[in-house]
């Protein structure tokens, strides 16, 4: 693990595939589900850096704990971000929870000109707790970025019964994980937890060339290798 002036570095400087995460509203880039996620990422190859909301980083230096601002807000954070990382391979946006929204919301711009290759998000807050018609999916319904949502089967903020009939894009695959809940967990320890990422039909394509010339898909099939992540919950797989 590497500290740097604005991020937190996990994973080899070589790695094919960087992922960048932004946390969630509550809890900052070192709590222990970021934490468990990105050691299950680097696990696996891939290179994860995660940073902090202006709003969260004050609070490691203030007696003042000042509420997250509406995610809309954030936006600009998360593209200087981005910008400040510099990657020049294929790269991954995504967080938790917020952090996954917020980075939702930016993902087909930079999807469009080739600044990303995919999306990930660790537990979607597709609505506020015990406000199930309070959608936050409008976007997500034409969502041009391939995206993988890990999202627990009992996650108050959209359980599986609820979403599939969100009507989301055809580019968006939901992983879930049975009996978890907002931070992947299940109610009770079981041995043997795995995470299998989907193969097959999901493939992230790199980064476009110039115009007109073709797509290649080759350098960031990341999610179609059928490669495992020891995270704690166990899929429906």
């Amino acid at each position: 693990m590497t500290m740097h002036p604005d991020f937190l570095v996990d994973g080899a400087e070589n790695a094919e595939v960087t992922i960048l995460l932004a946390h969630g509203a509550g809890a900052p880039m070192d709590s222990a589900s970021m934490t468990a996620a990105t050691k299950a990422l680097v696990a696996v190859g891939f290179r994860v850096a995660r940073f902090e909301f202006a709003y969260m980083a004050a609070r490691r230096t203030s007696d003042t704990r000042k509420p997250p601002p509406r995610a809309e807000t954030l936006i600009p954070e998360y593209q200087t971000a981005v910008r400040a990382l510099g990657v020049a391979g294929p790269l991954i946006i995504g967080g938790k929870s917020m952090g996954g929204r917020v980075a939702s919301m930016i993902a087909d711009e930079l999807f469009s000109a080739g600044t990303i290759c995919g999306l990930l998000c660790l537990g979607y807050p597709f609505h506020p707790p015990g406000k199930p018609e309070s959608l936050r999916t409008a976007h997500l319904i034409d969502l041009k970025t391939p995206t993988l949502i890990c999202q627990g089967t009992r996650d108050e903020f959209g359980t599986i019964d609820e979403v599939g009939i969100y009507g989301l894009s055809g580019r968006v695959e939901i992983l879930w994980l049975e009996d978890g809940d907002h931070d992947l967990k299940p109610r009770k320890t079981i041995s043997g937890f795995r995470l299998l990422i989907i193969s097959g039909p999901w493939r992230i394509p790199s980064k476009p060339g110039p115009p007109g010339s073709p797509r290649k898909s080759e350098k960031c099939q990341v999610w179609g290798a059928q490669r495992r992540l020891d995270l704690p919950p166990r899929s429906l797989l």
